[in-house]
């Protein structure tokens, strides 16, 4: 099993998020960081402070060498995917070709009322994702993109220059969603996160992508799985290695391990000798 960690943006500081990135970066056990894309701290107190995560994921990106770097995940509404992709590209640039591309279609009424955002219905948004996906494969691998859909209209669009990735940065689609996400997934994503819960419903949804890869011709296999794992004060290390235990019997490939606030290099130092302990990591 590989791991990663993801430090979100929010009730923390800058100097403590880039203190535990920079102390990362030295222990291969991990080997991509991760931040998110909102604009107001989740599931807490959402006046806390949160800084933006694709500016903050650029300068990590400079502070690092070796760590991949990515959004789990990306609201596919807050940006145009035109936008969105010429950031991308200049980040895969910027990094050396260490970007990883999450994006998912978009869940915080909240933020998205008090923004102003268009959030949409659920099939809107999961149409308009979809639309999203052809458009950054699109700008992200060609010279030139036309597309005329619902939600995204485009002509002779041209995004230079791109980055070293080819055909593209690997799109990781991040959520459970089995009739959507998971058939989305399917037919644009190298990558699938699942947003965390209990082995077994884990195996469940990885069944699910796997039927939705036989509908569309895709070899299950050119998806890599990953999934949040809670790093609690209360279980520590140790309940972090056991739950990916448990989900690598059901195939895990890549545990990404969720760092509470506030936000210490100590954290990943002492997670690291408990991950080499479990005999789960192996140096390549």
């Amino acid at each position: 099993m590989r791991f990663a960690f993801k430090t979100a943006p929010q009730n923390t500081t800058w100097a403590d998020m880039l203190a535990v990135w920079r102390a990362a970066d030295d222990i291969e056990v991990f080997e991509s960081g991760w931040t998110f894309d909102h604009f107001c701290p989740i599931f807490s107190d959402s006046t806390g402070p949160c800084l933006e995560g694709w500016t903050t994921l650029t300068a990590l990106a400079q502070a690092t060498t070796r760590l991949r770097v990515g959004t789990l995940v990306t609201g596919i509404h807050h940006r145009h995917p035109a936008v969105l992709a010429n950031m991308a590209a200049a980040l895969d640039v910027i990094s050396g070709g260490r970007l990883e591309l999450g994006i998912g279609a978009g869940w915080n009424e909240e933020e998205s009322g008090a923004y102003g955002i268009e959030l949409g219905t659920l099939k809107e948004r999961f149409d308009r994702f979809e639309e999203a996906c052809q458009v950054l494969i699109g700008l992200l691998s060609q010279e030139t993109t036309d597309f005329e859909g619902r939600f995204y209209q485009l002509k002779a669009a041209r995004n230079e220059p791109k980055g070293p990735q080819r055909p593209h940065p690997p799109i990781c689609i991040g959520g459970n969603g089995e009739k959507r996400t998971l058939r989305i997934t399917a037919k644009y994503a190298q990558h699938w996160n699942y947003i965390g819960g209990t082995a077994a419903e884990f195996a469940r949804k990885r069944d699910v992508l796997k039927a939705h890869c036989a509908d569309v011709g895709r070899n299950p296999k050119d998806i890599m799985l990953s999934a949040h794992i809670r790093l609690t004060p209360e279980r520590g290390p140790r309940g972090v290695i056991e739950d990916a235990i448990a989900l690598g019997a059901e195939g895990l490939d890549l545990a990404i391990v969720y760092l509470p606030p506030p936000h210490n290099p100590a954290d990943v130092e002492s997670l690291a000798e408990a991950i080499r302990g479990s005999g789960l990591w192996r140096p390549a």
